[in-house]
């Protein structure tokens, strides 16, 4: 029997200051995510980060939680059920959260299976995510006395079934939002990364963030360069909607602390589109394949705000694939590839 394990980077247990903690003490403890030293780290998580960060956090995720529980465990789990659904009584599905639970060990304890397929739910590829993620697989499986075969996948931020999905479901807003106002703005905000995480990920160490135009292409150079996969992702994406140049830009989301972060910045970004007198935007997160904290309440919630307080009409949120007949079966078909 065939086994699939579809794995994301986790959620708190509930919208509450003690298990945003637990959390965020976990997150925020592997070197991939705070890669530094280990004695600042554990200062600054320690000294700076858990003393505060986690009532603030709890209320934020207070705003999104529903009565099924975390938006991100929720779709997660409806996913497992379409792709189940899809892949048919052969295949055995589960749903592993690199921090939090349900536990990658515990899914993998799980899945009695071979072959056995991973997929990382992350489009673009960041050591911070994708690769903890698969650090944490190869850990526990190499504990095993028998080690078992696995094939996965380290992106598919150009796969076309994960595209035209996110078009199908961002196509019909478009076309409210440009009924409504033939100068709507369509935004596609990624989650940020620290520069020095992109600058890692250059083999040559002299072109990545070296000129402007670094990401206009993806080459042997920048091949896991996060950021010029989050372009290539927008490129392809804009194409399928039919978009024009200046009808769209990209940013990017959620820094943390002060040392750079890829630009240019989803905050100052809108401060622009707003200085441009554009009224109506229409936001794309095509770095996440369910919406979580980051979509709903920061960009939905928080971005919302921020846009009206300049002087916007309407900022409109387009979902994410969560559990999506596309996107399902798209899953689904990696899966079998894979396998």
């Amino acid at each position: 029997m065939p086994g699939l394990l579809l794995v994301n980077l986790g959620t708190p247990d509930e919208p509450s200051p003690p298990a945003v903690r637990r959390y965020l003490r976990q997150f925020l403890s592997d070197p991939r995510v705070l890669d530094m030293n280990p004695v600042g780290r554990a200062l600054l998580l320690n000294l700076v980060i858990l003393p505060l960060r986690p009532r603030l956090s709890a209320a934020a995720y207070l705003k999104i939680w529903t009565d099924r529980g975390s938006p991100l465990l929720v779709h997660g789990r409806d996913l497992v059920a379409e792709v189940k659904q899809r892949l048919g009584d052969d295949w055995q599905v589960e749903l592993g959260m690199r921090y939090g639970q349900p536990s990658i060990a515990g899914a993998l304890d799980r899945l009695d299976a071979r072959p056995l397929v991973v997929l990382p739910l992350y489009p673009q590829y960041s050591s911070a995510a994708t690769g903890s993620s698969l650090e944490e697989v190869f850990r526990v499986l190499g504990a095993r006395q028998v080690v078992p075969g696995l094939s996965t996948r380290e992106d598919f931020f150009a796969e076309p079934g994960f595209l035209d999905a996110f078009s199908a479901v961002a196509a019909p807003l478009l076309a409210r939002e440009l009924a409504a106002d033939p100068k709507a703005h369509v935004l596609m905000s990624f989650h940020g990364l620290p520069e020095r995480q992109v600058k890692k990920a250059d083999p040559s160490g002299v072109h990545c963030l070296v000129k402007s135009d670094c990401c206009d292409s993806l080459g042997p150079k920048n091949r896991h360069c996060y950021r010029a996969q989050c372009f290539a992702t927008a490129r392809a994406l804009a194409t399928r909607l039919g978009l024009r140049r200046g009808a769209v830009s990209v940013s990017f989301q959620s820094r943390l602390g002060r040392t750079p972060w890829i630009r240019p910045y989803t905050d100052s970004i809108l401060r622009d589109l707003a200085a441009r007198e554009i009224k109506r935007l229409l936001v794309l997160c095509p770095a996440f394949v369910a919406d979580c904290l980051e979509t709903l309440e920061e960009i939905g919630i928080r971005g919302r705000e921020q846009w009206k307080s300049l002087g916007g009409e309407e900022l409109t949120l387009v979902p994410s694939l969560n559990a999506s007949p596309a996107w399902a079966e798209t899953v689904a078909q990696m899966a079998s590839r894979l396998a």
